[in-house]
């Protein structure tokens, strides 16, 4: 009797070994997968615009195929953000990583890989009004390097397949409605396959049904694995469609919620 219990402790104190070995290796695998899902990385960032500081020390981590929405008062920094993600201020210290790409260090020749690695939405369009959808979209593809017409054309079909504007690929932009506009902004903006979409107020200039239109769509984007940061201030869209949200506020990020849908 004896003898069988000190067997059962044996086992006993066996599972426990292998379960907290199990445990150890599987928390290892969480944080090594995730420190590898970093898509965006800022550390102790510092932004000033003349002397106005708009950013002081702040830091952000955001991982691969999150959708974040990034809100705060008119002035507190949402577009400053995008602006330092997407490459367009120098006046930058401390460390700022996406996709691969530093910052703080990029080169100008660097430009056109970075920009095939992110895509970019604006509140106003910015489509080239004097060229037609085809060929607005031809140019991005031109400035990120490619230069197989047959390639070109395909993966513009592709695209307009996509988002359901294909009859329009002959249109200029003053012949679309402001949803179609910003609908072939988003084809512009995932032509490239990105990594990661930076949407600066995607829906500021839309109707609320056409609003919910381009939400679904950035939405469905970002379900095949696309990261997605949406700066707004619309707050519907949030309501709509829930994920973590980061406020700005005096210069500072507040993580307000850490719900995904």
């Amino acid at each position: 009797m004896v003898f069988t219990n000190k067997i059962q402790l044996m086992v006993i104190e066996s599972k426990k070994k292998i379960s907290i070995r199990n445990f150890n290796v599987l928390r290892f695998i969480y944080f090594y997968k995730m420190s590898n899902d970093v898509i965006v990385s800022l550390k102790n960032v510092n932004l000033k615009n003349l002397d106005k500081t708009i950013f002081s020390d702040i830091s952000l981590k955001i991982y691969k195929g999150e959708l974040i929405y990034i809100i705060g008062k008119t002035g507190s920094g949402k577009s400053s953000l995008m602006k330092i993600l997407y490459g367009d201020t120098q006046s930058i210290d401390g460390s700022a990583k996406i996709a691969g790409f530093d910052l703080i260090n990029l080169k100008p020749k660097q430009i056109p890989f970075l920009r095939r690695e992110i895509g970019i939405i604006f509140q106003d369009f910015k489509l080239l009004p004097d060229r037609t959808i085809t060929k607005n979209l031809e140019f991005v593809l031109r400035a990120t390097e490619w230069s197989d017409q047959k390639k070109i054309e395909e993966r513009i079909n592709e695209t307009l397949d996509l988002i359901k504007l294909k009859e329009k690929k002959d249109k200029y932009p003053n012949e679309l409605s402001g949803g179609e506009q910003q609908r072939i902004a988003i084809a512009r903006a995932i032509l490239n396959k990105p990594k990661v979409i930076l949407a600066d107020e995607p829906t500021g200039n839309l109707d609320p049904a056409t609003s919910l239109e381009v939400m679904e769509l950035l939405k469905s984007i970002n379900n095949e694995g696309t990261t997605v940061l949406i700066a707004t201030h619309d707050y519907e869209i949030i309501s709509n469609f829930p994920s973590k949200t980061i406020r700005i506020d005096k210069g500072k990020f507040l993580e307000l919620s850490k719900k995904t849908s």
